[in-house]
């Protein structure tokens, strides 16, 4: 889907931008669709000088054949060049970037290239993508301990040790350049208690007062993990039915494996009875969702939905633009009645149906019951058509 995707933008884009979190596959996936387009790599010392010194020759020798340009954002002057060559060209698919770096990425992006360029947004390997590869995945607990990301699976590497590189190049390579992070140690002890909200509704106060940061430099950081891609912020729905709402977004990590190794989960079995289970679980659901759509090239429609007196909907799902999809999420792999509670109060509230209702849990089971669609992790399909 992704393939089929970028192929699409290429018919359409002068030029198409593959962004994501570092390691997510944006390259494997734009060298498998365009064999044939020259590869340069902008972070080669040579090849990089060569850009920032004389940006326009340096273009000048692709304009004929276009180009993969990956890790563009290593020469941002050669962003408004490029504007010029696809204006006098117009042809499409003539040039394609890649880029781990999407806080500056796309300002770049957004700034020059306006309307002439297409983007398709990767996450981390899907569970769908996993099984196709032949890879078995086992136990729920041994995801979120492994994470998706495609180099432990394609190598021997240890988790952690992968884990802890990955945080180490984000921290020394990417976050480097930018004024509002000026202590590095500082904002890797933020992200590990943002590791262990990873589920919850953000309480920007506390997580300030446990980092000794401010209340707008928490606010910052957690933008700047948001246009990273290493974590997404669910923003509750609008919709109150006469209830007042809760107004802060939930904050889920969007790899599980980043987010159990920030928060020194050391092995898959320590996560059986971990407080930590639950929210990691969900992330791993809610970013399926996410992928589903992404790799779609749409933009996410899920919310979530919690009132003051404490009733929750995990997932909102908002389909066709006025329809709401409830979504539950259990890391209990035993059914029971009580997880559709929520679901029938909001049912109640909002007029759904039990055949639009339903619940993902840690079991492999699927089964209708009388409150809604029961639905194991491993069998999201019924739900993902009102993710189209």
């Amino acid at each position: 889907m992704q393939r089929r995707k970028v192929r699409s933008l290429a018919r359409g884009f002068p030029a198409v931008s593959a962004i994501g979190p570092r390691q997510s596959g944006k390259t494997t996936l734009v060298r498998s669709v365009f064999p044939d387009l020259p590869d340069v790599l902008l972070e080669d010392p040579d090849t990089r000088a060569f850009a920032e010194e004389d940006p326009r020759s340096f273009l000048t020798q692709y304009e004929k054949s276009g180009a993969v340009f990956d890790e563009v954002q290593r020469v941002p002057e050669i962003f408004s060049y490029l504007q010029g060559v696809l204006d006098r060209h117009q042809r499409p698919g003539q040039f394609i970037l890649t880029g781990s770096r999407n806080f500056l990425m796309m300002e770049r992006v957004s700034r020059s290239l306006a309307g002439r360029v297409g983007i398709i947004k990767l996450l981390p390997l899907s569970m769908r993508e996993l099984a196709r590869a032949g890879i078995e995945a086992g136990r729920y607990e041994d995801l979120l301990y492994a994470g998706l990301f495609p180099r432990p699976y394609a190598s021997a590497i240890h988790p952690a040790d992968f884990y802890s590189s990955y945080i180490q190049t984000y921290l020394e390579r990417d976050l480097r350049l930018l004024k509002q992070v000026q202590n590095l140690s500082t904002f890797q002890a933020f992200m590990k208690m943002c590791a262990h909200r990873s589920g919850q509704v953000v309480n920007y106060s506390s997580l300030a007062n446990d980092c000794g940061i401010t209340h707008n430099t928490a606010k910052e950081w957690l933008s700047l993990l948001e246009t990273s891609s290493l974590i997404v912020l669910i923003r509750p729905h609008h919709k109150n039915f006469n209830k007042r709402l809760v107004k802060m977004p939930k904050l889920y990590f969007t790899d599980p494996g980043l987010a159990a190794h920030l928060a020194g989960i050391q092995h898959a079995d320590d996560l059986c009875y971990h407080p930590l289970k639950g929210g990691l679980f969900e992330s791993l659901i809610i970013t399926e969702f996410l992928k589903f759509r992404f790799n779609r090239g749409k933009e996410s429609n899920l919310f979530f939905w919690r009132d003051k007196l404490g009733h929750e909907i995990d997932c909102v799902i908002e389909y066709g633009g006025l329809d709401l999809v409830p979504v539950e999420i259990k890391s209990g792999r035993t059914a029971s009645s009580d997880f559709f509670k929520e679901i029938a109060y909001w049912n109640g509230l909002s007029g759904n149906t039990p055949d639009r209702s339903f619940v993902v849990y840690g079991g492999d089971q699927s089964q209708r019951r009388i409150g809604g669609q029961l639905v194991g992790y491993r069998d999201l399909e019924p739900i993902f058509s009102y993710l189209e």
